[in-house]
């Protein structure tokens, strides 16, 4: 697969399972081109006859490389994406067949959408669903490990009354909305050639991969994501001597077929590095447009997992597999664009002369400040509550890293001071031979969960399983939302100037306080962030109540994100599945504590108590009360967990359940933990039932 031939042709490669602008206007008539870019630049109504064409062109472009059967792709509810295949054949009255795709199958499917969470929209008995084409994210072709390959086309998922049941359809509100705003503000400081503006990203990946021998031993690991049990391996992280070290070659031939999956598929895979915990990794693409983004990071998770195996590997995205060493998240560099190249976000070397930029940037500070609540939800999730907040990964509390230059900027022009105009700084390594380097206007800020990073904002508290729509679906709407206000203020004075400058001083001292330039990590920041008022949210189930509060509602509604049912809907989804999780923990660790670690246990005591019958051993004896005591303990936490989940089982409220699998359940999986991992130091490694932390992050 990667032979010398295919990495000297990545030109040839990159796209080649893609349709589309090149191949759409290579196979489309003209007329059809035209008014099928229409369609995905401007918004107009997508024909039947311009769909028909189309389809045709998109069958026998995708029969032609080996596709056998479509599907519409789509991502409903549970991070994750769904298809259903239809192959091509349509039985002939002679007893052959004909490959056929109409217009009509390009434009709708009929999913059975009975299974799909619907957080109340629907009664299961109601199934029929429907999905759309979203012509605006290009189709392409996966392929399976033998060459069988299905022509994917990107679509939204709704249900028969209307009611969204997918992440794309907000995503594309939120886009129209943010740009509908962003459109105005720059008319009104006098920009007459751009004609939409584009939220765009550019979403990391962080991931682990572990030896497929070792999870197919580890229970938890299949059914939960992350190992519920497991005793610090005697080497970690603390060294620091895997964060961007040199890749195993096993590890460097499966990042390199990744590269190629990815690039067939048109996702511009560009950065590839070790992460800091031991087995982890990271993957970076080129920025795109939000959707487009949103899609191909979901086919980057698609595609780890499926390669990890062929390689022998499993790759695991939960965001927290390993205690005691870091998590995984995801790094969603966000940042807005004119459709005629301008970087919105772009300081440009004199920050403090850009208005358009001061703008834009006090847009989104006050937008991030006003609604940090309800942006905290969209990160919100059983395996997040286990990284954010520890001493690896952006804590709970929200907010924005600016760097010293852009800081003293807003800072000076909102109390009116002046403002001198430097020059470049260079930084001089006194080093003959090196030469002199720029510079950036701010400094990167690894602890901050929302940090500026030249000309974007890098959100950082985005989960590693998690969809990156729900982020960006909040993003572009409340930025939207107070860049319809700057606009307002703009379109009635003719002193632009003016208005900025009092914007500027209005949003610093009103929302300044979520500004933070030092140490997140530190407990002093936990308390100075008290006293600024910002919100502490540390769990999912406090974090999701934002979704449904008035001021979110009103704000989701005003912009035509969501109707007010949809946003109950997501809400009812998201807590449901925070308790479903966790009831599977629980009962996954019931299961390896009663079917592995006590028989596992009291064998190696049996063997003990062998020893000591003579009484010489006093070692023996003590190890053996050790182990006793803990069989002890363990019963006990075992009786009160079964006892706590069976509880929360029973709760009909789907908020009371979710707080009582937080405040009980997910303490008993915790606090039993505690009993399984000590007795793991005192067992024999031949009677330990399950792989270690050892094996699995340094065994690969």
């Amino acid at each position: 697969m990667n032979d010398q031939k295919t990495n000297n042709n990545v030109q040839e490669l990159y796209g080649c399972n893609v349709f589309n602008d090149k191949v759409m206007k290579e196979r489309l008539p003209r007329e059809t081109y035209k008014a099928l870019r229409s369609v995905i630049e401007n918004g107009t109504q997508l024909t039947l006859d311009v769909a028909n064409v189309a389809a045709n062109a998109m069958k026998d472009w995708a029969i032609e490389k080996g596709a056998t059967h479509y599907t519409h792709w789509f991502q409903p509810l549970t991070n994750i994406t769904a298809e259903k295949h239809d192959a091509f054949i349509s039985p002939a009255a002679d007893g052959s067949v004909i490959l056929e795709f109409s217009g009509k199958q390009l434009i709708q499917g009929e999913p059975d959408a009975s299974s799909f969470p619907s957080g109340g929209l629907r009664a299961t008995f109601e199934a029929r669903g429907y999905t759309a084409w979203d012509c605006t994210s290009p189709a392409f072709l996966k392929s399976d490990a033998r060459g069988n390959t299905t022509l994917c086309i990107p679509t939204v998922f709704f249900s028969y009354h209307g009611e969204v049941l997918d992440k794309k359809v907000p995503m594309l509100r939120s886009m129209k909305a943010v740009s509908t705003q962003a459109m105005r503000v720059l008319k009104a400081l006098g920009n007459v050639t751009s004609s939409r503006v584009v939220s765009t990203v550019g979403p990391e990946q962080e991931y682990f991969l572990i030896d497929r021998k070792y999870y197919e031993k580890r229970i938890d690991l299949m059914l939960c994501g992350r190992t519920l049990f497991g005793a610090p391996s005697p080497k970690g992280q603390e060294l620091e001597d895997q964060y961007f070290g040199s890749i195993k070659d096993r590890i460097l031939s499966f990042m390199a077929d990744l590269d190629l999956e990815l690039w067939k598929t048109g996702v511009a895979s560009k950065t590839r590095h070790n992460e800091v915990a031991p087995a982890q990794f990271e993957i970076a693409p080129v920025f795109s447009t939000t959707n487009i983004a949103a899609d191909g990071n979901q086919l980057v998770m698609e595609t780890l997992q499926k390669l990890a195996l062929r390689h022998g590997f499993v790759c695991l995205l939960h965001e927290k597999p390993f205690a005691g060493i870091n998590g995984s998240g995801k790094h969603n560099n966000w940042s807005l664009s004119t459709n005629d190249g301008i970087n919105l976000l772009e300081p440009g070397n004199t920050p403090h002369d850009n208005e358009q930029f001061l703008v834009f940037l006090c847009a989104v500070i006050k937008a991030v400040d006003s609604y940090s609540e309800l942006l905290r939800s969209t990160t919100a999730t059983s395996g997040n509550d286990h990284r954010l907040g520890a001493n690896e990964a952006p804590p709970a509390i929200i907010s924005i890293f600016l760097g010293e230059t852009l800081s003293v900027i807003l800072e000076k022009i909102a109390k009116g001071q002046k403002l001198e105009r430097g020059d470049k700084i260079f930084l001089k390594l006194g080093v003959d031979t090196m030469p002199e380097l720029p510079k950036d206007n701010t400094d990167r800020n690894r602890t901050s969960p929302f940090a500026f990073t030249g000309n974007k904002f890098e959100f950082r508290m985005v989960g590693s399983s998690a969809s990156i729509s729900d982020s960006n679906i909040v993003l572009n709407t409340i930025t939207a939302e107070t860049l319809e206000d700057i606009a307002g203020r703009l379109e009635k004075s003719s002193d632009t100037s003016k208005i900025i400058t009092e914007y500027i001083k209005e949003v610093y001292e009103k929302h300044g306080k979520i500004i933070f330039n030092g140490n997140n990590y530190s407990e002093d920041w936990v308390k100075e962030a008290g006293k600024r008022g910002l919100p502490n949210i540390k769990n999912t189930v406090d974090a999701l109540k934002s979704i449904i509060s008035e001021k979110a509602e009103m704000l989701f509604v005003k912009h035509k994100i969501y109707m007010k049912s949809e946003v109950h809907s997501r809400y009812e989804i998201y807590t449901e599945q925070y308790s479903k999780h966790i009831n599977i923990e629980a009962n996954t660790a019931l299961l390896m504590v009663n079917r592995l670690f006590i028989p596992a246990a009291v064998r190696y005591a049996n063997e003990l108590s062998k020893l000591t019958g003579s009484g010489k051993s006093s070692a023996v004896k003590t190890i053996l009360e050790k182990i006793i005591s803990l069989l002890d303990s363990i019963q006990n936490k075992t009786i009160n967990l079964e006892n706590s989940a069976k509880k929360a089982r029973a709760e009909s409220s789907a908020v009371k359940q979710a707080e009582l699998y937080r405040d009980s359940v997910f303490i008993g999986i915790r606090e039993l933990r505690e009993d399984i991992d000590t007795l793991e130091t005192l067992m024999p490694a031949d009677l330990w039932p399950v792989p270690t932390y050892a094996d699995m992050l340094f065994n690969y």
